[in-house]
């Protein structure tokens, strides 16, 4: 954790899916001169798993566990700032959505092993927002491949997030419900917490 008024070296933002991460965690990344680590987006099992296909739970959950594993080794130092658009433990909490028991007990052995070797922030960032906020802003986003993604699947994740980040001590946390505030398309927003960081 964090000394009182040192400003944290390590800082992961969190949400579910278009609660404003990225473009939180860039502008972090601009004003505190930090390296940055992007969630990866070229997943190649993503569109099939939104669209129901057989076996792409796992597919795509193994694809995203080693690729964020080896984005975070590839930052190699974290003695310099560093802002994350996620946090390492956010995909065990879509494995726990996703995967079948036996499924999940693989993946584990995996998810242990990694997380042994990444870094814990010092500051957790939650963008915690409904469902139906969630649901409006993938509307205007318009990304093809989040069409698929249905209503009862985002209430899932946006569950598991609240449930995670309510059990969550690792590190300081937080929490900023972006049910009224969009970073997106509202600078005030953006710098009203930009300010208050």
């Amino acid at each position: 954790m964090a000394n009182l008024f040192e400003q944290p070296r390590f800082i992961a933002v969190e949400g579910p899916i278009r609660a404003g991460k990225s473009t939180l965690a860039q502008r972090l990344a601009e004003t505190l001169r930090a390296r940055r680590i992007v969630e990866p987006e070229d997943n190649p099992f993503l569109d099939r798993f939104y669209q129901g296909q057989p076996g792409m739970a796992f597919a795509t959950q193994m694809w995203f566990l080693t690729r964020r594993y080896e984005q975070f080794r590839e930052v190699g130092d974290f003695s310099f700032p560093v802002v994350s658009d996620y946090l390492f433990e956010k995909d065990k909490i879509f494995a726990y959505v996703n995967l079948s028991d036996a499924e999940l007990d693989l993946y584990n052995r995996y998810y242990q092993m990694f997380r042994s070797e990444i870094p814990t922030p010092e500051l957790v960032i939650y963008l915690q927002a409904s469902p139906d906020v969630l649901k409006q802003r993938l509307k205007r986003k318009g990304v093809p491949g989040e069409r698929a993604i249905s209503e009862k699947y985002l209430e899932q994740v946006a569950a598991a997030y609240e449930h995670f980040f309510f059990h969550y001590s690792a590190s300081d946390l937080l929490v900023v419900n972006t049910n009224e505030i969009d970073f997106v398309h509202n600078n005030r927003d953006l710098q009203a917490l930009l300010k208050r960081l």
